[in-house]
């Protein structure tokens, strides 16, 4: 008797074997992960290809994460750099600024699609993800993006279980959004505020703290943990400051209430 976890991995190579070709939008999350893999599996080096956009929004380390599972799994995979940081309709970060990022990588993956059709651009979407606020979910429909994972009713749980199943590393790595999703919106997404969140949450990372956000707010960093670790966090406050202002915040402060996903969405919802 198949247990739900292979009926689920059944699926998504069921889904893939009715694919042309797959241009996959690869972020080296657990959910774009499995996607890749499974359409190497059933695609093959010819018909699959990883697609990592290496925008500012992107953290060096998931980068070079992504590239690695390419490379531990021999899957083709092109890097491409998207310039939505140049778009106003992005910098200026609206409450839908997502949509016109993924707006801006879904056409420049139409144009790698048709150099290699028949193929589909495929994204990691979830069925959670409906759910969820998700403006880039609006530019997928209009660029018929196919959704493989969301399709066939697989949830985040059912993605790490599958993954988990597959032996893949990254099955349970947590959840990491793109960068300018630590600012909160109307404030202006700059590359020096990336690069200062991003150099923030590395430094986070090294006292222990994998899972983090630091929200850049004005000048302010506001530091999240995980409830259950603040206090543990508060002990580190010293060291914290001190490197924080050496990045160029001028205050920081250590959020009592924990690290919360999606928390700047307060505002709008």
């Amino acid at each position: 008797m198949q247990t739900p976890v292979y009926d689920n991995l059944e699926k998504l190579r069921a889904w893939f074997s009715e694919c042309p070709g797959a241009i996959v939008a690869f972020s080296g999350g657990v959910d774009s992960s499995l996607v890749t893999y499974v359409a190497h599996e059933v695609l093959g080096d010819e018909r699959a290809l990883a697609l990592i956009s290496a925008s500012a929004s992107l953290k060096m380390k998931e980068l070079e994460e992504a590239r690695a599972f390419c490379d531990r799994y021999g899957i083709p995979v092109q890097i491409i750099a998207t310039d939505e940081i140049l778009d106003p309709n992005y910098f200026n970060n609206p409450s839908n600024r997502c949509y016109f990022c993924k707006s801006i990588l879904y056409a420049d993956l139409d144009e790698i699609a048709e150099a290699r059709a028949p193929a589909w651009v495929i994204n990691g979407t979830n069925a959670d993800d409906a759910f969820d606020y998700r403006p880039g979910l609006q530019a997928a429909d209009e660029k018929k993006v196919r959704s493989p994972l969301a399709e066939i009713g697989m949830t985040k749980q059912d993605i790490r279980d599958v993954s988990s199943l597959l032996n893949l590393k990254c099955w349970n790595k947590p959840a990491s959004p793109c960068l300018s999703s630590r600012i909160p919106y109307g404030e202006r997404v700059t590359i020096d505020k990336l690069k200062r969140v991003e150099a923030a949450e590395n430094y986070l990372n090294e006292l222990g703290f994998d899972v983090c956000r630091v929200r850049h707010a004005e000048t302010t960093a506001r530091v999240e943990v995980p409830s259950d670790r603040v206090a543990e966090c508060k002990q580190y406050e010293e060291v914290i400051v001190e490197k924080f202002i050496s990045l160029g915040f001028e205050m920081v402060e250590i959020d009592k209430e924990g690290f919360v996903s999606g928390k700047l969405n307060r505002a709008i919802l």
